[in-house]
Parts: structure tokens; C-alpha cells; sequence
């Protein structure tokens, strides 16, 4: 099986986790330092978890995680949208690629679904469950 082979849905190559964490980086940066003038994102401190570029590297996709926002994620990600050509210009200054790639900025879920998924563990039927589990495994025991 050679590179031809492969089709879109496979994991990222090692190019494509390099370029992303470059591009990570460099937008986390000028988000920190405030670089872009605009009052309603000055208000928050805005994470970039991840970003993740398409095979041909042309599409970043960037990961946002806004802290203490509760409520403001989507009016957070339309604001981020709305400055990307500034920071895709950015972007053409800090790193050397043949072609800048295009920006999106999406919400990053994956701290949400975390927290669902702890409380769902903390839940009082899987605690019952998991409890009952650890008795049949000490009444084996006892019999030996």
C-alpha cells in the first residue's frame, strides 16, 4: 500500500501534526499578546487546544477553548472568523510555507464532553453498579 492508497480518513502525517502545532503556536501567540484590536475578544482569555491542517496543508482548522465564557463560545468563534484574514496574514509573516493556509476557527468540544462524561461516571446508577461489581469480586475470592 502506497501513499496513493491512502484517502482522507486516515490519521494526520507527521507533516500535517508539525505544520499544525506551528500554526497553533503562532496564533496562541498573538492571541496572548493582543494583537488583535477588538474589545469584545479583549474581554476573554482564549485557549487553542489544537489545530488540525487538511493533507495538502491548505486548511487549518483551529480548536478554541474560551476560559471563563460560559454562554459567549459562538459570538467568541464569529468574532475569531471575522479577524481571519489579519491572522492569516499573521501567519504568512511567522512561518516559511509555500502557501499560507486558509483559517477556521471551530469551538472545541472535547473539555465539554469530558465533564458529560465524568458526570455520567459520578452518576449514583454507575456507582451502584461499579460497587456491585467490586462485592461478586470479593464473595469469588472468599470462596478460594
Amino acid at each position: 500500500m502506497g501513499r496513493s492508497s491512502r484517502k482522507g480518513g486516515g490519521m494526520p502525517s507527521q507533516r500535517q501534526l508539525r505544520v499544525g502545532e506551528l500554526v497553533r503556536k503562532s496564533l496562541s501567540e498573538c492571541l496572548t499578546r493582543g494583537e488583535i484590536i477588538d474589545p469584545f475578544l479583549e474581554q476573554f482569555v482564549i485557549s487553542i487546544p489544537e489545530v488540525r491542517m487538511s493533507p495538502d496543508l491548505t486548511l487549518a482548522t483551529a480548536f478554541v477553548m474560551p476560559l471563563g465564557a460560559p454562554g459567549e463560545e459562538k459570538a467568541i468563534v464569529d468574532a475569531l472568523n471575522g479577524h481571519k484574514k489579519y491572522l492569516r496574514g499573521r501567519l504568512g509573516r511567522d512561518l516559511t510555507l509555500k502557501h499560507t493556509p486558509d483559517l477556521r476557527f471551530r469551538y472545541d468540544e472535547t473539555f465539554d464532553e469530558a465533564s458529560r462524561i465524568d458526570a455520567l461516571l459520578d452518576s449514583p446508577l454507575v456507582q451502584r453498579d461499579l460497587h456491585h461489581e467490586d462485592d461478586a469480586s470479593e464473595d469469588d475470592t472468599d470462596d478460594k
